[in-house]
């Protein structure tokens, strides 16, 4: 016989041995094998799920993370909108009470001049009562240094006096 001619016996032989290794192989094997590759793929599976999930949690995050920015951001912007207000409201608060402050100094300086004006009207109009006193002592001693001068002196007085 060839190589490539079928022997019956060799056949058999091995038709035989191929049936009773498919037989020992679904009793032994074959559930195990099978039972293997469903946990694989109910493995395979779940990672698939788990991942959507995972991917789904993450874009929920994502989002999440935004509104918070977002939020963070217009709370920001919020702050400093009312930090500049209050600051305006200090700035403006304190250029009035310096303000007032200058007047009330300001008045109080008028005041003071005004005193003090008046105080050295009064010391000035008291000098040149003195001073004018002093003078018409002296000038009268001269004047009246004479008895003919004291006597002329009288008679104008007495003239003035008529004639009023």
């Amino acid at each position: 016989m060839g190589i490539l001619s079928p022997d019956p016996g060799l056949v058999f032989w091995t038709t035989l041995s191929f049936i009773t290794l498919l037989l020992i192989m679904r009793r032994y094997a074959w559930k195990p094998i099978l039972h293997a590759l469903k946990l694989r793929e109910e493995r395979i599976t779940m990672a698939l799920r788990d991942a959507e999930t995972a991917r789904e949690e993450v874009q929920k995050m994502e989002e999440t993370r935004k509104q918070i920015m977002e939020k963070a951001r217009l709370e920001r912007d919020s702050l400093i909108q009312e930090a500049r207000a209050i600051k305006d409201e200090i700035v403006n608060e304190a250029r009035l009470t310096a303000q007032k402050e200058a007047e009330k100094i300001m008045l109080k300086a008028r005041e003071q001049i005004d005193r003090e004006r008046k105080e050295t009207l009064a010391e000035i109009r008291s000098q040149v009562g003195l001073l004018s006193l002093e003078i018409a002592g002296k000038i009268l001693k001269e004047e009246m240094a004479t008895a003919e001068k004291q006597q002329q002196v009288l008679e104008k007085y007495i003239k003035n006096v008529e004639l009023n």
